[in-house]
């Protein structure tokens, strides 16, 4: 459980669909904040991303949906914009606003009951959950049917899930993530380079296969692998543009390539937003570093405090 988000005009929700081993989980921030986005996944799906590209006349966004269920949980995206419009919130037009929300789903269809999928009224209810303080994490929201490590499939995938991380800095620097991790790779410990969660060696096996090996040694994947994402928001107090901030998502996917292995695959639809509340003077590569790091640390929680979901055993039972 995170105890405390450190940044101003920050909230996030959960909505956890535990039969349908699905969820939504949204970063809140009605006011406003300068996003930017780095991409390297080839199998993305999402909604309005496009407004987070330099370029695009959109400056601002007012939350981000992150939803379970595929290309199916995209419209769960609605459900933030509705309760977004009852606040007030987004960029004012005549009689109503607009806000902005980009959308970004994961596949967890393998598990569960495929035909429950996140839609507007799941989201509407994570973002009613929104919080600052004591906030779920692991087996939760877009979360719930997370996995990783799939060489040989679901079946012998390990349990993924959602973390955070959040720290300040004397000088008043903000920087904190929240990743959802449903990687094709296995999650590693990056001190060690142990493996932590990752495609095991058989169904009822505790131990790892190791992904990265198999390939070298030339072993052909078995099943189909389309089934994965991990999606990272990086938030600050920093002041950035866009562009400054898409350069800071790029220095953060770092994180994502020290902890997953192998990261960024044809098979992954990884992205890395970030958000920035304009406050505090900083060095956008020193933004990027700690991003970094709190990208890391937000991996790691989400398999270290995911529980098994629909047979899928977590890192802790396999651990033990």
């Amino acid at each position: 459980m995170l105890k405390k988000i450190l940044l101003e005009g920050i909230k996030i929700g959960h909505f956890s669909h535990i039969e349908g081993a699905t969820g939504v989980t949204v970063i809140l921030c009605p006011e406003g904040m300068t996003p930017g986005i780095d991409i390297r996944g080839s199998a993305t799906s999402t909604r309005q991303i496009d407004s987070l590209f330099p370029g695009h006349i959109v400056n601002k966004i007012h939350a981000v949906c992150i939803t379970g269920g595929s290309a199916y949980g995209l419209s769960a995206g609605r459900g933030v914009m509705r309760y977004l419009e009852e606040m007030g919130a987004g960029f004012p037009i005549r009689g109503t606003t607009v806000p902005i929300v980009p959308t970004m789903a994961v596949f967890d269809l393998a598990i569960g009951r495929s035909g429950i999928r996140p839609d507007d009224e799941m989201a509407y209810q994570a973002c009613k959950d929104a919080r600052t303080t004591e906030i779920m994490e692991g087996s939760v929201g877009a979360g719930t049917g997370a996995t990783v490590g799939k060489f040989f499939g679901i079946e012998r995938a390990t349990k993924g899930g959602v973390g955070m991380c959040f720290k300040r800095f004397r000088d008043g620097l903000i920087v904190g993530a929240v990743v959802v991790v449903n990687s094709y790779g296995d999650v590693l410990d990056p001190e060690s380079g142990q493996i932590i969660a990752g495609a095991r060696t058989s169904r009822k096996g505790k131990r790892f296969a190791n992904t990265l090996k198999l390939y070298l040694k030339g072993v052909k994947r078995p099943v189909s692998a389309f089934q994965n994402t991990t999606i990272g928001v990086v938030m600050t107090n920093a002041v950035l543009d866009k562009v400054s901030a898409s350069l800071v998502s790029r220095l953060s996917q770092g994180g994502v390539v020290k902890c997953i292995s192998p990261a960024h695959s044809i098979y992954d639809g990884d992205i890395i937003i970030t958000i920035s509340s304009n406050e505090i003077d900083a060095d956008t590569n020193r933004v990027g570093l700690i991003g970094e790091q709190m990208v890391m640390n937000a991996i790691k929680r989400a398999v270290y405090l995911a529980e098994p979901v629909g047979g899928i055993p977590s890192a802790s039972q396999l651990s033990c």
